[in-house]
């Protein structure tokens, strides 16, 4: 019995993924990842890096990828909640250009697996959040790039109700849209 729920969602191969949560008055207990279960679901993916980040309300990072040494995310909020999303950008899938989001918060405690191949991004809907994600390459700086967050054809639907201002990198207010995007990922070697 595997102590995690695997959901596929409408794009193939991403993932949200619920724990087990394991409660009593003490508090609670979650396995976040477990080879062997991932293996068991398909999840063949190995992890080299693990990242955290801490932010504000409002603050909106990505929608990032590399094109070489891809990057495939585990992620979750650990503090707070993010709206978190994914893009499809794998040249000649059915799904290209589509994006799937969900809201991933300390409490619900999901997390939302981000194959290689997709733009990533979240935003910070709580007033404080810690994310957490394992990269299965190391970043590259020189082969980071990323849409652009509002572009009008993938329409991502971020929740802006309460929100004031979206707080952005300088890189993320400049990226390219799909339609300027000529991407081909190029895995490590």
């Amino acid at each position: 019995m595997s102590n995690f729920n695997f959901i596929e969602t409408k794009i193939k191969d991403l993932y949200i993924i619920e724990p087990k949560v394991f409660g009593d008055e003490r508090g609670y207990f979650i396995e976040s990842y477990n080879k062997k279960a991932f293996y068991e679901a398909g999840l063949t993916m190995e992890f080299v890096q693990d990242n955290e980040s801490k932010s504000k309300k409002g603050v909106l990072r990505g929608m990032h990828f590399q094109t070489k040494n891809t990057q495939g995310k585990l992620v979750r909020a650990t503090q707070g909640e993010v709206y978190d999303v994914a893009v499809d950008l794998r040249k000649g899938s059915p799904t290209y250009g589509q994006w799937e989001g969900v809201l991933l918060t300390a409490e619900n405690k999901k997390q939302f697996y981000v194959p290689e191949g997709f733009a990533h991004g979240f935003l910070v809907v709580s007033e404080v959040a810690i994310f957490n994600y394992k990269c299965t390459d190391f970043y590259s700086p020189e082969y980071d790039s990323g849409l652009l967050w509002k572009d009008k054809d993938v329409n991502i639907q971020w929740p802006l109700d309460g929100i004031d201002e979206i707080l952005l990198s300088e890189k993320d207010k400049v990226q390219k849209t799909l339609k300027e995007l000529d991407v081909q990922f190029i895995k490590k070697g």
